[in-house]
């Protein structure tokens, strides 16, 4: 009895937080969710009144599979309410939880793909195969999950109304690592890439929220199977080169699980490449936020080079610590609205 308590409870946790995002969730109970099912159930809510409970909510259709047959893991997508378009930019966003846990609909996760979407961006979230550093079959097939997420949605851009060349992927702590990866280094040949690929997961944005980047710094040792002279390429730091797409970096003051500094080495690997990229540092914030953070205000410093090498520093501040602004502002300019 006590644990059906629990799930009742835990269920109607669930639901209000769906309701808080204004998620209406458009599958079927006790059906398998299919992409193939999606225009007929969008076309069930063309007509319906959203009212004041959830205004402009965004739809999800949960569950879908993405990683062939015998795989577990699946992906959350996240649409826009409105007029449909054949043309709109998409993200992918991948949980945290240390590698070992988490899930694409938590809280987290849940948040930022509603805003997203709320904003005009098609959003998958997914999930990858979890497992400590010393388990078998994690390593680096956790990175080649996520590069197959961007796959899924190039491969669908028909029926998703995605515009292939408008991509971007983002992640927080665990999943800004795999973000950090899927981004820079090579989708082929880099680590968890396929050479094999008819389909490249190649991005034209990153948005890595206070992720693990250098795992000797953060005590989490080497990863298992790769020889030494492999290691340093499980590292973002080692992945930088001119031609990565830009890279936004968002980090609290207030982080006891992954310490700032990581960020800041990242972005000085950043610098040293040349890759654009803007790093938010928010005053107060602890690990593990949405873009709606506790905390006082944000400083962001903008890195950018011209085609003559000269490079340009541009400092702002924000007296919020809210970070749906700045994020918007930095996808609309590399991918679009």
């Amino acid at each position: 009895m006590r644990f059906l308590i629990l799930l009742l409870a835990a269920a109607a946790a669930s639901a209000a937080d769906q309701s808080k995002l204004r998620i209406y969730e458009l599958g079927e109970a006790g059906k398998p969710a299919q992409l193939a099912d999606l225009p007929r159930l969008r076309a069930a809510q063309k007509d319906k009144v959203f009212t004041a409970e959830m205004p402009n909510p965004v739809f999800r259709l949960s569950d879908l599979p993405f990683l062939g047959e015998g795989r577990k893991e699946k992906l959350d997508l996240y649409l826009p309410n409105g007029p449909e378009r054949k043309d709109r930019p998409a993200v992918v966003f991948i949980h945290g939880g240390g590698f070992t846990g988490g899930d694409k609909a938590e809280q987290r996760s849940s948040s930022v793909s509603a805003d997203l979407a709320r904003a005009g961006y098609v959003v998958v979230s997914c999930n990858y195969v979890l497992g400590a550093k010393s388990k078998d079959g994690v390593w680096p097939r956790n990175i080649a999950d996520c590069r197959e997420a961007v796959r899924w949605v190039r491969a669908h851009t028909v029926e998703l109304g995605v515009n292939p060349d408008k991509i971007a992927v983002a992640g927080g702590s665990a999943g800004g690592y795999l973000a950090l990866m899927v981004g820079l280094s090579d989708d082929r040949t880099g680590p968890g890439g396929d050479p094999q690929a008819k389909v490249p997961a190649k991005v034209s944005a990153v948005i890595d929220m206070y992720g693990v980047v250098n795992f000797s710094k953060h005590g989490k040792g080497d990863v298992p199977g790769a020889t030494p002279a492999q290691q340093a390429a499980f590292l973002p730091e080692n992945q930088c080169d001119p031609q990565d797409p830009p890279v936004l970096i968002l980090h609290g003051t207030a982080d006891t699980t992954v310490d700032l500094q990581q960020s800041r080495d990242m972005a000085a690997a950043l610098a040293k490449a040349k890759v654009p990229h803007e790093l938010i540092v928010v005053d107060g914030a602890p690990h593990t936020f949405d873009l709606h953070p506790k905390g006082s205000g944000w400083t962001r410093t903008a890195l950018r080079w011209a085609e003559n090498g000269n490079e340009t520093r541009v400092v702002s501040k924000g007296d919020r610590a809210d970070l749906a602004e700045p994020t918007l502002d930095f996808l609309s300019r590399t991918i679009g609205k």
